[in-house]
């Protein structure tokens, strides 16, 4: 029987013992803030009466730093829609991987004019109706980007943009797993608002489940 070369031998020996464990994992809850109060009704949209939506329940967005990306990854192309509707941004928050685009279709039958002042992006769509073309934006930089409408001053949106693949958006009740995520020792981050980002360290092992709270102060 042939050998194989040593180095090619230990390769392939790393290759199947790699193949033959399955990604790491992290799950647990996030100790969410308490629901915004509901935006007072501004007299100058009275002509839209009843048209006003309550805020989306608060969530979080957990991701994970540091760590190895597979090979071959590249920043994202896909194309993901924030709708305003019932003068709300709807998810009210957003978490997309660097590079995606970002369209911002109008339910609502008047106006809106999504803007961001924020550093990571900052635009102004303009105008825009219902039965337009939706206006989009491509989110290239990581960061947080703040977003308003010029018109309904109430409207709060966020986009948060990360440079990794690993994250995943809670739900209503803090809770979260996120899958797929290579083994070692990296920082796990829950960001809950610009000023409350909450991290632990985390010791991922390879086909295991690492229980990771992250609980109020």
């Amino acid at each position: 029987m042939r050998r194989l070369p040593l180095s090619l031998g230990v390769l392939l020996a790393t290759t199947m013992v790699a193949a033959a464990q399955s990604p790491a994992s992290a799950e647990g809850t996030v100790a969410l803030p308490k629901p915004s109060a509901q935006a007072k009704f501004n007299p100058r949209y009275a002509a839209q009466a009843g048209a006003l939506l309550p805020p989306e329940p608060p969530t979080a967005v957990v991701f994970l730093e540091g760590a190895p990306l597979p090979a071959g990854d590249q920043p994202a192309t896909n194309t993901v829609a924030m709708l305003q509707k019932g003068m709300q941004f709807g998810p009210g928050l957003l978490v997309v991987r660097k590079g995606t685009r970002v369209e911002f279709p109008n339910g609502d039958d008047f106006y809106h004019n999504v803007f961001s002042y924020s550093k990571a992006k900052k635009f102004d769509l303009g105008r825009f109706l219902k039965d337009e073309k939706p206006p989009a934006v491509t989110f290239d930089q990581p960061g947080v980007v703040k977003l308003y409408c010029e018109i309904h001053e109430h409207m709060r949106g966020t986009v948060v943009v990360l440079d990794t693949s690993y994250f995943v958006k809670t739900d209503t009740n803090g809770v979260y797993r996120l899958a797929g995520l290579p083994a070692g020792q990296f920082k796990l981050k829950a960001w809950i608002d610009e000023k409350t980002v909450r991290e632990q360290t985390v010791d991922l092992k390879p086909d295991a489940t690492a229980r990771v709270n992250f609980p109020a102060p």
